[in-house]
């Protein structure tokens, strides 16, 4: 996601101790995880249109993105477009921590290490930092898109613990909760990387080439120029867009081997091949692989103006500059 590409290099004031270093990963943690929660609740009702669509749910099959946005208050309540939400904030704040502390973390092994730097080491720690968050928090996202693509009225999980004992019992243990992993990684590796290439050359040029028009000081630390909020906005927009047209068939074929259970074709998705050849040919490109992607360009604004905004504010909260 585009929002996890605002992560910076450690400040050249952080304290050398071990202590204080140890202190800055954890304002870095909850400056990432809290930016990631408040951007997924603005989205949440988008998100939850998504996976509907992706996964062709037979109570809205036949609908397009507008339709579905007004059918679901009508059938669930408003309230229904923030069905699994819950599970999504338990996951989204690890997620969003590791992603962004993993990225710093990897940009200086990768320069140090491989003695690579600038727009190359930026995509390879990126698609590094993606993956890693991802493996740590698949099962909880494996969790959310089965409450998410229920409907009021046609459960099968009662919530979040009750989904975990269920897959955990009647879907092999905790193979279980890996289900469709790999189009996930293999998506991911371009997504991420794409994301952190994309907005980092853009800021980088932005503030090199117009500063006093892009940038602004930060507030915990004058020296350090940072992009405006809508500049931000703009940035991860571009970003996210074409990282996810890059990724956006990958992403489909994980919410269908995500959902394999309460799917009716579920045994002609069981592996990563298998379900890009069953949704290519029986919906298409438009229709299949990239079936909802015109939601989330709709998703890129709202999503990076509140993570963005968020970030850069807990960042200057936290000292992190």
């Amino acid at each position: 996601m585009a929002t996890e590409v605002a992560a910076a290099g450690p400040s050249a004031r952080l304290p050398s101790s071990p202590a204080r270093r140890d202190f800055y990963w954890l304002r870095s943690f909850v400056a990432g995880g809290v930016a990631g929660c408040c951007a997924k609740t603005t989205i949440a009702p988008l998100d939850r249109v998504k996976i509907l669509l992706q996964a062709h749910n037979h109570h809205y099959k036949h609908l397009g993105v507008l339709s579905t946005l007004c059918a679901v208050p009508k059938k669930e309540g408003y309230l229904g477009f923030y069905r699994g939400n819950g599970a999504m904030m338990i996951r989204i704040f690890p997620y969003g921590a590791i992603q962004f502390t993993a990225f710093s973390q990897y940009k200086k092994m990768i320069k140090k290490k491989l003695g690579i730097s600038g727009h190359v080491h930026r995509l390879m720690a990126g698609s590094m930092a993606g993956i890693t968050a991802v493996i740590c928090t698949y099962p909880l996202d494996m969790v959310r898109a089965r409450l998410a693509f229920q409907v009021k009225g046609d459960h099968k999980y009662t919530g979040i613990i009750h989904a975990f004992k269920t897959i955990y019992t009647k879907e092999g243990g905790m193979q279980g909760f890996y289900r469709g992993l790999m189009p996930t990684v293999v998506g991911m590796a371009p997504y991420a990387g794409f994301s952190f290439f994309t907005f980092g050359t853009l800021k980088s040029v932005g503030l090199a080439q117009a500063p006093t028009l892009l940038g602004t000081p930060s507030l915990d630390n004058p020296d350090v120029l940072v992009l405006k909020t809508h500049v931000n906005l703009l940035c991860g927009g571009i970003a996210g867009a074409i990282a996810q047209t890059i990724s956006y068939p990958l992403d489909v074929t994980r919410r269908r081997m995500q959902l394999g259970a309460v799917l009716p074709d579920s045994e002609k998705c069981l592996t990563m091949v298998q379900t890009l050849k069953y949704v290519y040919g029986n919906h298409g490109i438009r229709g299949g692989l990239y079936r909802g992607l015109s939601l989330n360009y709709i998703r890129c604004i709202p999503s990076q103006a509140v993570a963005f905004t968020t970030y850069e504010l807990m960042k200057q909260f936290l000292h992190l500059n």
